[in-house]
């Protein structure tokens, strides 16, 4: 198992050094990027993304200055500007260097975890980013949590009474609860139960109140979930709803097996059946698909969640970032989250050595 490990890690290296190429390579074609955003707000034009002209990453390094100290008009909008104080934008930002070198230096620093300084904040994006952890590790374990308690004993009855009322019924349910957008959903309950048009009973911008200090503890609890439950409960249909239906069929194709035929045919009782062999085959799958469900939820899934019902969390952050084209922000994102996702898919398969220990990794090429 140790020589899996390690060439899993070894492979972790390549895998980091293309996505981070290839997001490298991407920005560098994006539009409106952060020495046209200040640009753009100098001149009173807005957003450095409604400028068309020049690149984002790359297509500012150099090049700034035309004939006679004139503006190129890669940074259109620039005009009336001195052309010195576009030069010194460029040195600021880093992009007085040609793309490669750019890109070296970041993969060195990154390495050491230095992510240097947001562009628009004055903060160092660790502790930007560790700022933000709260709301997004408070999202991403209690959906993750939340939706495996219920949806794998869920499956699992789907599973055992498969064709009954009580499968249909909740079959049903399942459906429209995978059918409905969870964004859609939050603005649903933010106008039910968030003061919308109906009731005043949930807060509707973050993860406490303010007098949270002033709480006892056991106040503080309450505080904190009675903030948490519209979010939670927006996200959780869909994670929900994709569980249960994988529990179920998960179960049903392990039900249907030999070697449960063998095991009743040996007189072992249907709960015996059931959790001390079907249940260690079946829930092979589930773990297969934890990695991706915690990413999810931990980033992506609440990008939409967190900005309606304004909590400050890294979905958001990532998402104001990248319309602010503040890339050490999202880069330092992309990076972490990237090394967060491949070190969960490899303790995944070290699970699945835990759970079954007739699989051996070692005999397989990764």
């Amino acid at each position: 198992m140790g020589a899996y490990i390690l060439r899993r890690i070894l492979l972790m290296i390549p895998t980091l050094f293309g996505i981070m190429a290839i997001s490298f390579a991407v920005i560098q074609f994006a539009p409106g990027g952060p020495v046209e955003q200040v640009i753009a707000k100098l001149t009173g034009q807005g957003g450095g993304d409604r400028l068309s002209g020049g690149g984002g990453d790359g297509t500012e390094s150099g090049g700034a200055l035309g004939e006679g100290g004139e503006i190129s008009s890669k940074y259109r909008g620039a005009q009336g500007l001195d052309a010195e104080f576009i030069a010194r934008l460029e040195q600021q930002f880093g992009f007085d260097r040609p793309p490669l070198e750019r890109f070296g230096k970041m993969l060195w620093d990154y390495l050491r975890f230095d992510f240097g300084n947001s562009y628009f904040r004055d903060i160092s994006v660790l502790e930007l980013i560790l700022e933000k952890m709260p709301v997004s590790v408070s999202l991403g374990l209690w959906i993750t949590l939340l939706s495996y308690l219920i949806s794998i004993p869920l499956g699992i009855r789907k599973a055992v009474q498969d064709g009954s009322a009580f499968d249909v019924w909740t079959s049903g349910v399942v459906i429209v609860g995978y059918a409905i957008p969870g964004f859609l959903f939050a603005i649903l309950l933010m106008v039910l139960f968030a003061g919308g048009s109906f009731f005043d009973w949930f807060p509707l911008r973050g993860l406490t109140s303010e007098n949270w200090a002033q709480l006892s503890w056991p106040e503080r609890i309450l505080d904190y979930f009675w903030h948490l439950a519209l979010p939670l409960t927006a996200m959780i249909l869909s994670a929900f709803a994709t569980t249960t239906l994988l529990t179920k069929n998960s179960f049903l194709d392990e039900i249907r097996k030999q070697y449960v035929v063998t095991a009743r045919a040996k007189g072992l009782s249907e709960r015996q059946v059931l959790y001390r062999h079907v249940f260690r085959n079946a829930m092979l799958i589930i773990i297969a698909g934890f990695p991706g469900a915690f990413i999810s939820a931990f980033f992506t899934g609440s990008l939409l969640i967190e900005n309606i019902f304004s909590l400050d969390g890294l979905g958001l952050l990532g998402f104001r970032s990248v319309l602010d084209r503040d890339y050490p922000v999202v880069f330092a994102n992309l990076y972490i989250f990237s090394l967060i996702g491949l070190f969960i898919s490899l303790i995944s398969d070290l699970t699945y050595t835990w759970i079954d220990p007739r699989i051996d990794f070692e005999r397989r090429d990764v």
